[in-house]
């Protein structure tokens, strides 16, 4: 089923092109207040807490940047660690065991580099892969942080052949800035930060207690809001503070969380020295100051994560490559980009979020690329299996920049308000046909599955465009923060998405099943 040949698709598609050439869109005047909830109990690395104490806390934990992240590792037998010091070692360590005492614990090794420099203190970023996990064992780990060793946390590695997973999108900590608070706090920098690092606590904490079989989490990027695109000292300090208020959530002590570049981490070296990612794809023509896309995988799933920040498909189409060429056998093959290039919101599926959709759809068909999971948006939407429709389309290189931040998105945005331009960006954008429109539990299908993911903190919301895409199957704006939580077996993957302050699912269950 084509787009072109729907006369009333092109009706409603030309109405919205109407609109969206005369208006500039912000986020809205929604956002998740913490203060209203004063009462909720999360628990952070300052202990259990509620609204006031957390408040007390942050004056501690907002300049804690020696917290530790997890990261999954090239395969289910591997986990990744990295933390910042404010003394370089001779080799970053980790120590694992079997015991809670840390009996018969074996070291690991590896590198402790100049990092990044914080309010005039130099700190140095740590990495070290933990190599040769078993399945389903509960390992306690301790790091060396400044010549000290900090106290025991734990993680559980899962059955590779049956493993669930966290999908949540942009937690954007700090992204509630000018926003007025129930205390009638207009947020700052600092303010927002406080506020959406609770949120985030709040999210990630619900999400375990109601599915404690979450093996790791993945993030289509901003984890943060700060770009410091600038790279003065006051904004490199601020997006430090949003980076320890999102690495303030004890459930990460045990969750390693596979992230990927947003627009908003792309521009300083912060998010490559925070994450120590598997197998990163440093033969990129075009990076970002943050890093490269990367590869992993865990049991028979393969997922590639592009950093879709740079607008230079041929990156991406080498890594997804490489990344198959490394796992030949791989049954399910799942990318992971900030970008949207097929969702729903406002603010960008009309304009900077597809930039790439016209290079990277027939990219995905021709490596038989499963599901594309997506942020950016902050609304949450799903469509039903697409396909490229097999023609040649504009690149619409005169629209990017090698290397580039999708940060600096004005430059199509301006470029859009002229209506010939925009009428020809949109037609071209066409390039898709819808391939399986079944719903729940879907055999052998045909095409791609793309979702994007709603804001896990309430940090920032968008609206939905007014008339939904022909190529969305579900979608949904409640203003509330949501996660997912994707269930892979040998043969199946189910997705199912739910409201972060209830529990309560906001769409029906998705399934494909190959066999």
């Amino acid at each position: 089923m084509k787009f072109c040949k729907s006369k009333k698709r092109i009706t409603a598609y030309v109405l919205l092109a109407l609109c969206a050439a005369t208006t500039a869109y912000a986020a809205t005047e929604h956002w998740n207040d913490a203060s209203l909830t004063p009462q909720a109990v999360v628990a952070t690395q300052a202990d259990d807490q509620n609204w006031e104490q957390w408040k007390a806390s942050w004056e501690t934990i907002k300049t804690d940047y020696e917290q530790v992240s997890l990261s999954p590792g090239k395969n289910a037998s591997q986990m990744n660690f990295a933390w910042y010091s404010k003394e370089q070692a001779k080799n970053a360590v980790v120590r694992i065991s079997t015991h809670e005492d840390m009996s018969n614990a074996a070291d690991y090794r590896g590198t402790s580099k100049e990092g990044t420099l914080v309010a005039g203190t130099q700190y140095y970023t740590n990495k070290v892969t933990v190599r040769g996990l078993k399945p389903e064992t509960t390992y306690y780990y301790q790091v060396k942080v400044n010549g000290d060793w900090k106290p025991v946390a734990s993680f559980k590695t899962g059955n590779p052949d049956d493993f669930t997973f966290m999908y949540v999108g942009d937690p954007q900590i700090g992204a509630s800035k000018g926003q007025t608070s129930s205390e009638g706090n207009k947020q700052d920098g600092e303010l927002a930060a406080r506020n959406d690092a609770y949120n985030w606590n709040k999210t990630l904490n619900s999400a375990l207690a109601q599915h404690p079989e979450i093996n790791f989490l993945v993030s289509p990027g901003d984890q943060i809001n700060e770009p410091a695109e600038d790279q003065s000292e006051k904004k490199i300090q601020l997006q430090e503070m949003q980076y320890a208020g999102y690495l303030s959530a004890k459930a990460l002590r045990s969750l390693p969380e596979a992230t990927s570049i947003g627009n908003h981490d792309s521009m300083t070296i912060g998010y490559q020295n925070h994450f120590n990612v598997p197998n990163p794809f440093t033969e990129e023509a075009t990076p970002t100051a943050a890093g490269h896309g990367y590869f992993y995988s865990y049991g028979n799933a393969l997922f590639i994560v592009i950093n879709a920040n740079n607008y230079n498909a041929a990156d991406h189409e080498a890594l997804i490559k490489k990344a198959i060429k490394s796992n030949p056998n791989a049954k399910w093959r799942i990318v992971v980009m900030h970008q949207d290039i097929y969702g729903s919101g406002l603010d960008h599926s009309d304009s900077d979020g597809i930039l790439l959709r016209t290079q990277l759809t027939p990219i995905y068909d021709a490596n038989k690329i499963d599901v594309v999971l997506q942020g950016h948006d902050h609304t949450y939407a799903r469509t039903y299996q697409l396909s490229s429709d097999g023609k040649q389309h504009a690149d619409f290189a005169e629209y990017k920049v090698a290397g580039q931040s999708g940060q600096h998105h004005n430059l199509i945005n301006a470029a859009l308000k002229d209506s010939a331009k925009k009428s020809v960006y949109e037609s071209q954008n066409l390039c898709y046909t819808i391939a399986d429109m079944r719903q729940g539990t879907l055999v052998n299908p045909k095409g791609v599955f793309y979702m994007s993911s709603n804001s896990a903190t309430g940090s920032k919301f968008y609206q939905l465009i007014p008339q939904q895409q022909d190529y969305v199957a579900a979608r949904n704006q409640s203003w509330r923060p949501t996660y997912s939580v994707i269930h892979i077996t040998k043969d199946s993957f189910t997705i199912d998405t739910y409201d972060a302050e209830t529990g309560t699912p906001i769409d029906e269950t998705y399934r494909i099943v190959k066999n």
